[in-house]
């Protein structure tokens, strides 16, 4: 992956996007908040505009060769994100179209357990626009760990417990929003073709628990709601959403892993104001 960036880099196929980051202390978290240099770039390409982002053309079919970090399995190949805003980050994109807003399959989970299994990361999953995706054609996405320089490797894992439970969903007392949380078996991803469908129960487990589709439903079936979706080698977090924004800011699945990114001072200052769990409480669903 390393030469391929390389060489990405020098062919102008990877642009990445410079940031500044700054720390907001919320609820015990130490929300990591990126302030993106000049994200007009990233907007040209890939504005999630309601009314055409599923008629865009499809950057995957075909994709940039120069991208092309390596074959995953028959049904999924691992590219380089083009616009990273984190060093190596990786889309886990179907070979075939299948649409974002369809539920993980077994075959999704194979192949980001085969990435997991190659570096320590944290594998995340856009359900759909309001959920942050940014392209309709199905890709998981991973970046290397730890995405902070300080604290824990993902901030959110400050108020994770220390063994949560891997045969069910439970619920994080600090989370003040709708959500379901697992942890995963320690070395259940150094044999990835065993954790897959060990990971993929308990996704539809967790869907389930927080009342989007049944576990009985068809694989590749049409989600009933927005939602992400974030896992590491130790944990999975699932988080059902209800708007996209906060202001006019995007949130995806890595702000639920308390890593946020602002385009310019303005946003900055909103979050600084309200705190980066209200930002994540306004996007999410709060439960009843």
């Amino acid at each position: 992956m390393v030469k391929t960036t390389e060489q990405a880099l020098k062919a102008g196929a990877l642009v990445p996007i410079s940031t500044e980051t700054r720390y907001i202390r919320d609820s015990g978290v130490d929300f990591c908040v990126r302030i993106v240099s000049n994200l007009q770039r990233k907007l040209n390409f890939s504005a999630a505009d309601p009314d055409t982002w599923k008629d865009r053309p499809d950057p995957f079919l075909p994709y940039e060769e120069d991208l092309f970090v390596g074959d995953i399995s028959d049904t999924h190949v691992c590219l380089l994100n083009k616009f990273n805003v984190i060093d190596h980050h990786v889309l886990m994109v179907t070979r075939a179209f299948e649409d974002q807003e369809t539920l993980l399959t077994r075959q999704d989970f194979a192949a980001a357990c085969i990435c997991l299994a190659e570096f320590d990361g944290l594998v995340f999953y856009n359900g759909g626009r309001v959920a942050g995706a940014s392209q309709p054609h199905k890709h998981l996405q991973m970046i290397p760990l730890p995405i902070a320089d300080k604290g824990p490797k993902v901030p959110m894992e400050a108020l994770f417990p220390s063994a949560p439970p891997e045969d069910h969903p439970t619920r994080v007392p600090g989370l003040p929003f709708l959500h379901a949380f697992a942890g995963v078996r320690a070395g259940l991803m150094a044999d990835p073709l065993g954790a897959a469908p060990v990971a993929f129960t308990m996704y539809r487990k967790m869907l389930e628990t927080v009342g989007l589709n049944v576990s009985s439903m068809p694989e590749r079936s049409r989600q009933s709601g927005p939602y992400n979706l974030l896992f590491t080698r130790e944990w999975m977090l699932l988080v059902p959403r209800s708007r996209e924004f906060f202001g006019s800011m995007s949130v995806n699945a890595l702000g639920f892993g308390g890593a946020l990114l602002v385009s310019d001072e303005e946003q900055m200052r909103r979050v600084e104001a309200h705190g980066g769990m209200s930002v994540l409480r306004h996007t999410a669903v709060v439960a009843g």
